[in-house]
Formats: structure tokens, sequence, C-alpha cells
């Protein structure tokens, strides 16, 4: 499965390929889906740009994006959107169209609440596990590991000489990850080294403008369908050359 992560917390200043409106997003994730994305990240935005989890910004993307494609949609519930743990929850219960799954990163203050509104409200939790965290002990330790649709791993080291290293010594603190599937991704220049491991080990894994800007050679990328194309044709050579 390869996941394409829309825009996440970039904005106008990362440049205006960057979808920020529910309409931008859904054109976008409808040529990623086209390209071979089978699964959606997307942060919904403010009419100022920023990351919201306000229902009428959840429920417009949401509808946006669904008018496009097929395939299942998820957004984020990171606390720089809404700090005060309670107030995510809350916010959680009122939205008024869900998404498929939400990813709630483990490490961050009141994460198995957040996830637990989720799971009543019969939305799929994604357990975002960074590394150099402790998102995957707390995860280890959590009741409701088992219950997650996957883990998020997600490699922060933005060294393409060091994130693969990162990326396995995050893949070991997570172990058995309570028998849940593990996507595996990683952020700026650590983005295709650790696209190709995931290729490798047969992993899940994502690409798109939240992740990288641009394409291995270096070249700015023109779309998240141009990264997940060329997405695609990285993860299959790195699992053939086995």
């Amino acid at each position: 499965m390869v996941q394409v992560c829309v825009n996440g917390g970039r904005g106008s200043g990362d440049g205006a390929l960057v979808p920020l409106s529910p309409g931008a997003m859904a054109d976008s994730a409808a040529e990623a889906v086209a390209a071979g994305a089978s699964d959606i990240h997307v942060h919904p935005k403010s009419p100022c740009g920023e990351d919201t989890l306000s229902p009428k910004a959840v429920a417009a993307t949401l509808e946006h994006i669904r008018s496009r494609v097929g395939v299942p949609v998820g957004v984020t519930t990171g606390a720089w959107a809404e700090p005060d743990p309670a107030a995510r929850v809350a916010r959680v219960r009122e939205w008024t169209v869900l998404p498929d799954h939400a990813s709630v990163n483990w490490h961050e203050p009141g994460a198995e609440r957040v996830a637990a509104a989720l799971l009543e409200r019969g939305v799929a939790v994604e357990a975002g596990v960074w590394s150099g965290t402790d998102g995957a002990a707390r995860f280890a330790a959590s009741p409701l590991g088992p219950r997650v649709l996957r883990v998020l791993a997600e490699v922060t080291d933005p060294d393409p000489d060091t994130a693969e290293d990162s990326a396995r010594e995050l893949l070991a603190s997570l172990g058995t990850a309570h028998g849940r599937p593990v996507l595996l991704h990683g952020e700026e220049g650590g983005t295709w080294p650790v696209l190709r491991l995931a290729g490798r080990l047969g992993l899940a894994t994502r690409i798109g403008l939240e992740d990288t800007l641009v394409l291995p050679d270096g070249q700015r990328a023109v779309s998240n369908g141009e990264l997940v194309a060329e997405g695609l044709v990285q993860y299959e050579r790195a699992r053939h050359a086995l």
C-alpha cells in the first residue's frame, strides 16, 4: 500500500503546488490516486492555511476529496492543530463528517484519549510513532495498541546518509507493534532512502508533498501525482533488487 500525504503542515511559503483549499486537495488527491496511491492522508486547513481540526474544515475537505476518489481518506489529529488534549478530543466528537481513519501521534500529550474518542466514533486509528521520541515505548504499553488500524513509523531523521539506520532503529523499537501492520516513511532528505527500505522490507509506505518537495534526483516535484508515480518506481525497484 502506498499512501499519498497530500500537504501536511506545509503552507503557502512552500510553493503554489502545495494544495491548501478543499478543491485543490481534491484535485491533487485524484491525480495521486490515478498515479497509483491507494490511501490518502490529508491535513484540513483553515482559511488562512493553518492546520485545523474544526468540523467545518474537516467536512469540506472530506466531501471534496470523496467526490473525486473512492479510496480511504484520513486526516491528522496533530497537537500543533489543537494543543490542548481536551479540546482535541472535543473537536473529534464535534466532527459532522467522519474520515475513514485519523493519525494520532503517540508521543503527544493526550494521545490515548484522542485515539479512544476516534474509536468510539468508529474512526480507524493510525498510530503515529516518531523516531527520536518515546512514542514506541508508549505504544508498546498501550491497551489500545491491538485496536489500531496500523502503525505509521515516521523517521524524523532528514539526513539521507543516516535515515535508513534511523528507520531500522525505529522498527526495532516497535518490536511486534501489537501485531498491527506498519507503514514506514521518512521526511525531507530521508524520504527516498526510507521509502526504498520499505520496499526492500515489503512494508507499506507513503509519499507526497508533506514528506518531500523533491524527486530522488533533487529536482522539484510538480505534484503529488508525480511523487506517487516515482515512489512506486523506486519502491518496486528496491523490492525486486533483493
